[in-house]
């Protein structure tokens, strides 16, 4: 028979300890995540007004540029056909290479989220299996000590 005793005031003083710590703890990372949202609200609608003012200037720089080639009768360019298809060429290659960049990006980040998720199952495997080991061995050693009690008893009868 295990001898379960009422913990000591410095017993449950660690175990206060250890319960406030964690909720302490996990207080904090909550107040994070109330705020995430809203960061990544925020940080979204800056992307799309850069994105915005990007296209803006992008607009204005080439309507000047065509309004003043018009009004000074700039001559044709020589070479405007081939300049024309491998601008075409170069741009299309480059938004595939943003996208295959995208997508390699998008994946990676799903791996991170899988990885974690594998951590966390891992994590509390690793806790399951340390618990019950304490467990195992706590009762080994209870065992070992009421066997060790009732061997003295059994001496001090004789």
């Amino acid at each position: 028979m295990v001898d379960k005793t009422i913990p000591t005031k410095d017993e449950r003083t660690v175990v206060d300890v250890y319960d406030t710590t964690r909720d302490n703890l996990i207080r904090t990372v909550d107040e994070f995540a109330k705020a995430q949202p809203q960061y990544s609200q925020s940080i979204s609608n800056l992307q799309l007004d850069y994105i915005q003012t990007t296209k803006n200037m992008i607009q204005t720089t080439f309507s000047a540029q065509k309004q003043l080639a018009s009004t000074l009768n700039v001559p044709s360019v020589p070479y405007g056909e081939v300049f024309i298809r491998q601008s075409n060429e170069m741009t299309n290659n480059a938004i595939r290479s943003v996208g295959i960049n995208n997508q390699l990006t998008i994946n990676a980040l799903d791996a991170a989220r899988e990885n974690l998720k594998i951590y966390n199952r891992t994590v509390d495997t690793l806790t399951d299996f340390n618990t019950n080991i304490a467990r195992a061995w706590t009762t080994f050693f209870a065992q070992q000590q009421q066997q060790f009690t009732q061997q003295q008893q059994q001496f001090t009868r004789q």
